[in-house]
């Protein structure tokens, strides 16, 4: 391929020819993106001032396109940079109206958002909602708890929730399918002390939905463990023929573990120990099983010994 060989004057030319072209393409581009453009983004609509008389599904996704406008220079940089994407919409109107015509709001909505992209319209631009009656319920509220305890701790009682029933409000048909409220998720680890928190609620996510309160007060009682070895007498069951039944030994020793709160006044009144003669009348074992038929609570059973008990069946 031949090599076009330039002489110096002409190689000046080509370099300011370059030079302009450049500096022109840069003028076209700053002349462009300083223009103003109309262009369309989603936005997700989030629903304000909403009415308490009357409870309320819209009829239509709470998603919109919005047109926005903006400078070239807006809608380039507006991919890379943080945009707020939620409209709120005010619906106090509702009280009286089944419909909210958007673009009626939008000097209100502007006044919020960033003057660089002001939003001109909205597709669809009136909102629809369908009306039921509106009633209240009270139901339960259930603790998310993830939890992880120092060597040797545990949980000693019941979590106390405060208060344990949360209040809703809404439609009938919405609410009759909810039985508990789940708090937001409490992580905790290397637990050594009881807890005492406050927690958040999970938020409602239906605009026509609300509760009270939003929070509650959460104990969590956490004590040091430690075992204890008691003697429980074993009862003898599954007995229906009536037979005189001797049991060796009457009692069995339990270990277990227990807060060191509870430590003292635990005794055998506690606990109960069964041996069942169905098994050698119905299935013909030589020994019986000792099971524990009652068992304080946050009590773990360590060992049971001996764990299968003799006995003499006189007839």
């Amino acid at each position: 391929m031949a090599i076009v060989k330039l002489s110096t004057s002409e190689r000046r030319r080509v370099s300011a020819f370059i030079t302009c072209l450049v500096l022109a393409t840069l003028a076209w581009m700053l002349t462009t993106l300083t223009n103003n453009y109309n262009y369309k983004v989603k936005r997700l609509l989030v629903y304000n001032n909403m009415p308490q008389k009357r409870a309320f599904r819209a009829l239509q996704s709470d998603t919109v396109d919005v047109m926005v406008q903006g400078t070239g220079w807006d809608m380039f940089f507006s991919k890379f940079k943080p945009v707020d994407k939620r409209v709120n919409i005010d619906l106090h109107s509702l009280e009286s109206k089944n419909f909210i015509a958007l673009n009626s709001q939008l000097d209100q909505i502007n006044r919020r958002k960033d003057p660089d992209q002001k939003i001109i319209s909205f597709d669809p631009d009136t909102l629809y909602f369908d009306f039921t009656n509106r009633s209240t319920k009270r139901v339960p509220v259930k603790l998310i708890l993830d939890v992880n305890y120092q060597q040797q701790f545990a949980l000693s009682d019941n979590v106390i929730i405060k208060p344990s029933y949360v209040t809703l409000s809404g439609p009938s048909n919405v609410i009759d399918k909810i039985k508990v409220w789940n708090t937001d998720s409490l992580k905790l680890k290397g637990i050594n002390e009881t807890v005492n928190t406050k927690v958040n609620l999970q938020p409602v996510h239906e605009a026509n939905l609300s509760i009270y309160p939003k929070a509650v007060q959460v104990q969590i009682p956490v004590d040091e463990f430690t075992e204890k070895t008691l003697d429980i007498p074993v009862k003898l069951i599954g007995n229906v023929h009536y037979y005189d039944v001797k049991i060796f030994p009457a009692k069995v020793k339990v270990t277990f573990t227990t807060s060191l709160t509870k430590y003292p006044e635990l005794d055998e009144d506690f606990f109960e120990a069964t041996a069942d003669l169905a098994l050698w009348s119905d299935r013909n074992y030589t020994v019986l099983p000792v099971k524990l038929a009652r068992i304080p609570p946050f009590c773990k059973i360590v060992k049971i010994e001996p764990q299968n008990i003799d006995f003499i069946v006189k007839k």
